[in-house]
């Protein structure tokens, strides 16, 4: 079977649908991908669309603002990135004589591309909390790509669901009908003293501000070995000196460094929410948009993270911050339910199955 993978956005819209594919091709399915060309994975057959997004460009760090982000959500990935994705997921689908089409579920101009041929298509879960993003006002965007494609209007957006939506969130977190797990996570093995990462992702950390030297003059006083990852576009040295204590990186492979943390500070990005939940770490989160606000939210109603202010955080929050999720048990504990709970998820292997079956 031929199976094509299909993702809208950037890194955090490729990762969760990299296990299912490595799974396709370990039960001997071809896989090929389409998306940005600068993220398409080694080892599989690429089909390179739209343009990747500027590494270098900096911006000052913004004041919340949910409305902004929902409105972008919708004109972006409804809109004109809906009708480009139609165009080149078709393509590729049709060049490739792809038999399935596997997306992320912000991805809409492939599941539109994918029903103009006549193709079942499945999505994976990008969003963790799904409560942002929602259907209003998509409809009538997603309609005049349809039209475009020869399709019928969706007022209900049925296509959405009209197949198969997989999880790799724990359904406490967010309710979905197909669950997969999205890594094998040993317990943590916690260090002493206690090891924390702190990131802000790989889109936001170049319109954080001073967020990163904020809230790491107060972290750095705790007694805490603290790793720091920057990304590609920010230099280090920008942070300034920092203690024996303090290791500041590009970039280190999350799935290394979680299973010897005890606890994770981040944008609350929804992969690296999912990560840390995934290894039942707790976690401070200090959103900045798209869909942190509400994977921030959800931590703090199931009791696994505190969620602090961007602009406003001092340090003096930032470590009273980290302090109480190291120290205080109960979220410790209510971490570890969300490990227990994702480890009993389906393997990515056992979902394959459904996806020969939707072809």
């Amino acid at each position: 079977m031929r199976m094509l993978f299909a993702f809208a956005g950037g890194n955090g819209h490729l990762q969760p649908l990299l296990p299912l594919a490595r799974a396709a091709a370990g039960r001997g399915h071809a896989v090929a991908f389409t998306g940005r060309p600068g993220l398409l994975p080694e080892g599989y057959e690429g089909f390179p669309a739209g343009a990747d997004a500027p590494q270098d460009e900096r911006r000052p760090l913004q004041r919340l603002d949910r409305d902004r982000e929902e409105r972008e959500f919708r004109d972006g990935f409804g809109g004109w990135m809906a009708r480009e994705r139609a165009a080149t997921t078709r393509a590729a689908a049709a060049a490739w004589r792809a038999d399935l089409v596997v997306c992320d579920e912000t991805d809409f101009g492939s599941m539109i591309a994918a029903e103009s041929l006549g193709l079942p298509h499945a999505s994976v879960v990008v969003l963790a909390a799904g409560r942002f993003g929602g259907a209003a006002g998509l409809a009538p965007l997603l309609d005049r790509t349809r039209s475009a494609h020869g399709l019928p209007a969706d007022p209900d957006l049925a296509m959405l669901t009209r197949h198969l939506v997989i999880s790799p969130v724990p359904p406490s977190f967010r309710v979905a009908s197909c669950l997969m797990r999205p890594m094998a996570a040993p317990p943590p093995a916690p260090t002493t003293p206690p090891t924390v990462y702190f990131t802000l992702g790989t889109v936001f950390n170049t319109e954080s501000g001073d967020l990163f030297t904020r809230l790491l003059s107060g972290f750095r006083t705790l007694p805490v070995d603290m790793v720091v990852t920057v990304g590609g576009a920010v230099d280090p040295a920008e942070l300034g000196p920092q203690p024996a204590n303090v290791r500041v990186q590009r970039y280190v492979p999350q799935a290394e460094l979680l299973p010897r943390c005890s606890a994770v500070v981040c944008h609350a990005g929804s992969g690296t929410v999912i990560g840390a939940l995934a290894h039942g770490l707790p976690l401070v989160l200090v959103p900045m948009g798209a869909d942190q606000p509400a994977n921030a939210e959800r931590c703090a109603e199931l009791g696994v993270g505190v969620v602090l202010d961007a602009l406003s955080s001092t340090p003096t929050d930032a470590a009273e911050a980290l302090r109480t999720v190291l120290t205080e048990p109960s979220y410790t504990t209510a971490a570890a339910a969300l490990r227990t709970e994702t480890a009993a998820m389906p393997s990515p292997s056992q979902v394959v199955p459904l996806l020969e079956a939707l072809a």
